[in-house]
């Protein structure tokens, strides 16, 4: 029973990278041209604000600074950062960027979780990252050097906001939906003001965008970041890290079915190489004797402790 509730909730956190691997097509297909803070704002804030009106709790004591944090880290700059890369580079190169992640999370969780580093989880990552290049970089393929720096910086940021999640666990009493609309809306807060400064907002709106805004926002953000939290929680930093290159899987599929773009036997193998990638970096089985942190709600920052599942 554990071992298939473990296999559901892999299943069930990686439908949220699968929702963001179409990020790419929406931005280039729907989105209005180079708005990068806009598309990140508007992907935040509604989702966040309504998830704050429908828990009606706000963080309390230590709180207050972990969900700036965390709101920054998986949402505000995260969200323009990857549409910084996603409008500078084509989407295959901007997923493969990103994808370096995974990497991080294991040194980051080594330091900050003291986990251990095992050859099969470098292995994992070593092997998912070649599956993702073979799945996203063609001859054709443009690298541009604002692209590549966002990517890089979009990866850190998601790295760095996974591990600390995890560390820091949810308030004791907070549902995952509210710990959601919390780092919705702190992002989505950030990046307002700095959306109006730099961009403004453009002249007018079709209704091609409000679809593609209303997409994002919806099952790109309110859905899919409830999902992730929810496996973050549930399973190992790395394995819920590996989860991520469903991201750029998704997206090379979108690419095939909605834009006419081949799909060759490289990319066959890549797709198997991402696929075995996340199939070792996932649990087996469930241990009870390495707890994780389930936060207090109270200002001193105490924890309690909560088994959880630890990749063998």
């Amino acid at each position: 029973m554990k071992g298939n509730r473990l296999a559901l909730d892999s299943l069930l956190t990686a439908l949220a990278p699968a929702v963001w691997g179409s990020t790419y097509l929406v931005t280039t297909e729907l989105l209005p041209p180079e708005r990068p803070l806009l598309a990140s704002t508007v992907r935040a804030l509604p989702a966040g604000l309504v998830l704050l009106g429908i828990g009606r709790v706000l963080p309390r004591g230590v709180w207050w600074w972990r969900a700036l944090v965390l709101g920054v880290l998986n949402i505000g700059a995260f969200f323009y950062l990857l549409f910084l890369a996603a409008y500078h580079l084509p989407g295959g190169v901007a997923a493969l960027v990103v994808a370096i992640q995974p990497m991080l999370v294991l040194l980051l969780a080594a330091a900050l979780l003291k986990d251990r580093i095992r050859p099969p989880q470098v292995a994992a990552c070593a092997l998912g990252l070649l599956g993702v290049a073979l799945l996203v970089l063609q001859p054709q393929a443009g690298v541009d050097a604002v692209g590549v720096l966002a990517g890089l910086g979009g990866a850190v940021c998601m790295a760095s906001g996974i591990v600390l999640t995890k560390r820091w666990g949810r308030p004791a009493g907070v549902n995952v939906l509210t710990f959601t609309g919390w780092q919705l809306a702190v992002g989505g807060l950030v990046l307002a003001p700095a959306t109006l400064l730099a961009e403004g907002l453009p002249s007018h709106i079709t209704g091609t965008n409000l679809a593609g805004f209303a997409y994002l926002s919806v099952i790109g953000a309110l859905v899919a970041y409830a999902v992730w939290f929810r496996g973050i929680e549930r399973l190992p930093a790395l394995a819920v890290s590996i989860l991520g290159f469903a991201s750029p899987l998704a997206a090379t599929v979108l690419g095939y079915v909605f834009l006419g773009e081949a799909l060759s036997l490289l990319q066959g193998a890549g797709a198997v190489a991402v696929v075995a990638a996340v199939f070792l970096a996932q649990p087996r089985r469930r241990r009870t004797g390495s707890p994780a942190r389930t936060a207090d709600p109270n200002a001193d920052g105490r924890v309690t402790e909560e088994p959880t599942a630890h990749a063998s």
